[in-house]
This record gives structure tokens, sequence and C-alpha cells, in this order.
């Protein structure tokens, strides 16, 4: 009789093990499994290109998983990326949270896709490398003669926009931000400036025919791209009450989301789906 309590409870141990570790095997399995085929996937770059748009965002706060399975950072995650070698998918989550999981190319994957990601992601490492530095020593001059300094926007959160006139998507965002400037404009500690590389006279001939609610500085060519060191436009840059910068990014949804939720998410995800880019010169 003794013995074969023994054995039933020995068996009822080794059960609830192994329904203990099924479990967590299949939510391991779960959190690790992505909602679209990457074999299919990495094959067509405009397959992949409106799969990438529509679900990733890398200047938001994700969990950043490599191609082992493995959490690693954000840096490292990015900076993968750059290789051209890998393209992130996103995980399925029981928790919700955000999990991008890098998947090696292979030697039949879409050539465009590696000079795309590429290409993309070099720029968004380089942003991300900004965050948390100093913005640097600035004495700004703006379209109706106010001057901007380190000094008298001390305290302040600086939300700067780079663009110039003949860049398309930085004038298609002029309505989103203008609304949301407005919303804003009531605050005393948020400046929202503009920096342009035209000078005042093509400014304000443009300007004179395109409303755009934020204060415009002419002439910052040498400053965007010897300062910052920003080469694509737009850019979007938060600078907090430190004068440290908090945020790049390159969209207007992605700035607007990060300033009214301290995240990036995901916005109108079908509407104005821009082409593929092609491959830096």
């Amino acid at each position: 009789m003794r013995k074969t309590l023994i054995l039933l409870l020995l068996i009822c141990i080794t059960s609830c093990k192994e329904n203990k570790e099924t479990k967590t095997k299949n939510a391991e399995t779960t959190a690790q499994k992505s909602d679209i085929d990457f074999n299919t996937l990495e094959l067509d770059n405009l397959k992949w290109w409106p799969y990438h748009e529509n679900n990733i965002i890398l200047s938001s706060e994700f969990i950043a998983i490599n191609d082992k399975s493995e959490t690693i950072t954000k840096d490292d995650f990015l900076n993968l990326l750059t290789t051209g070698d890998y393209i992130p998918l996103k995980l399925i989550a029981p928790d919700n949270a955000r999990k991008y999981k890098l998947y090696k190319l292979s030697a039949s994957a879409d050539k465009k896709i590696r000079e795309i990601i590429k290409s993309t992601s070099e720029n968004i490492y380089t942003k991300f490398k900004m965050e948390g530095t100093p913005f640097p020593d600035f004495s700004f001059t703006d379209l109706d003669g106010k001057e901007y300094t380190n000094e008298n926007t001390k305290g302040k959160v600086l939300v700067f926009k780079c663009w110039f006139i003949n860049c398309k998507p930085c004038v298609a965002e002029f309505p989103e931000l203008n609304t949301f400037v407005d919303e804003y404009k009531q605050r005393e500690n948020v400046e929202f400036i503009s920096l342009a590389i035209d000078d005042k006279a093509a400014l304000d001939r443009f300007l004179s025919k395109k409303v755009f609610n934020y204060k415009t500085i002419p002439n910052q060519e040498d400053f965007i791209e010897n300062k910052l060191f920003v080469k694509a436009y737009p850019t979007h840059i938060v600078v907090n009450e430190n004068g440290s910068i908090e945020k790049v990014v390159s969209k207007a949804t992605e700035l607007i989301s990060f300033l009214e939720n301290g995240d990036i998410l995901t916005t109108n995800k079908n509407e104005g789906l821009p082409p593929p880019p092609g491959p830096s010169l």
C-alpha cells in the first residue's frame, strides 16, 4: 500500500512538472512567433516594405531580440540592422509588449531589401545615438527678428524640425504639425522652431502661401549638417529643459506620438504609404 502511494505521488509530481514545462514552452514559443512568414517575405521587396512600414517603428521603445532568440540592447539591435544582413519582424506577445526579432536574410533574399534596410537603419541608428547628447550651442534669429539662444530658452522644451522648401515630405507634414502646435500654443515652456536651409527671401515668399506655425530660422544648412550631422529630411529633434536631446525621429506622426505619450505608436497605418526608398548613393 505504501509503495502504491509513493508511486502515485511520483506520477503526480512528474505530470505536474511536465504540464508546467509544456505551458512555459508554449508561452515562450508564442512570444517568439511572428504573424508573417519570413521565408516568403524576404523574397519580395514589394511585400516586405509595406509590412515593415506598417508594423516596425525602430525609433520606438521595444524589446529587442536577436536571431538566436536572445534579448539584446536596442543599441546592439539597431547596429546589427545596419549590416543589411537582417530584417526585424514584430512578434506576437501575450502581454501586448512591443517585441521585434531579427531574422537573418538568406542568399536568396531580394537584394533590394538588403540595400534598403541597410540605408534606413544607418539613418535611424545615427538618430538613436544622438539621444542623450547635449544640443549644440546656438544663436538663431527667426524670420520675424526674434532671437533664440541656449540661454534664453533654458528650462523650455524645444521642438526642432529640419527641412527645406523643395522637400515634399517636409511640406506634406505642415497641416498635421500646425494642428499639433495649435494645441500647445498656450504653453510657455514649449517652443516649436524650424531650421530651414533656404534663405530668408525664399522662405518669406513660400510661407506667404503655405502656413507653417513653427518659428522659422533661415540659412541653417551649415548648422544642420555640420553641428547636428543631420543628412536626411525631414528630421525632428526634441530637446528637454536641460538642453539634452531627448528624441530624434523622421516623421511627424512619430514626433507627435512621442510628445503626447512618451512613446512612438503607429497611426493611420494604411494611409499614404510611401514607396520603398532607393538605395543610398
